[in-house]
């Protein structure tokens, strides 16, 4: 059971370098951390289950790279909304949407922003029609990633 209060958990400097260690690679072991980090495996489990506890560390995954299964397109579409209210069904829609992989409620010109795989550029197309067919989507508008140049998750 996470912690569900909203406040700050301190990190001292072993919580950020268990923290990193499991960035880089969630599979790291409890003995290669212990070893690197300077405290026993005993110690590192409980950190981690504290950190875990508390909401810090959420989940560990290993990631799945896209481009090696087939979905070369990375696009960001922004969605406009001709009510508000229509949100949430939306949403509910765009979870059926296998290829839309983060969708934001946002500030601005876009009621949601989506991030969305596709194969290709008639997979985006086949995605785009799905999309302006839903209850409440005016239009979009999007974007074509043609480069990542940034991919990481924040350092604390």
């Amino acid at each position: 059971m996470k912690n569900s209060t909203n406040a700050n958990y301190h990190l001292d400097s072993i919580d950020k370098e268990i923290i990193y260690m499991l960035m880089d690679n969630a599979k790291t072991s409890l003995a290669h951390i212990s070893k690197n980090v300077g405290i026993s495996t005993t110690a590192v489990h409980q950190r981690i289950k504290k950190l875990e506890h508390a909401g810090v560390i959420e989940n560990s995954i290993s990631f799945l790279n896209p481009k090696k299964i087939g979905y070369k397109v990375i696009s960001y579409i922004g969605v406009f909304l001709d009510q508000p209210s229509h949100y949430p069904e939306v949403v509910k829609a765009l979870k059926e949407i296998n290829e839309v992989v983060e969708a934001h409620y946002t500030t601005g010109n876009y009621t949601i922003f989506l991030k969305v795989l596709c194969k290709d550029n008639d997979h985006l197309m086949m995605i785009l029609s799905k999309l302006q067919k839903l209850k409440g989507v005016t239009r979009t508008e999007t974007f074509i990633s043609l480069e990542q140049g940034i991919y990481r998750q924040l350092k604390v």
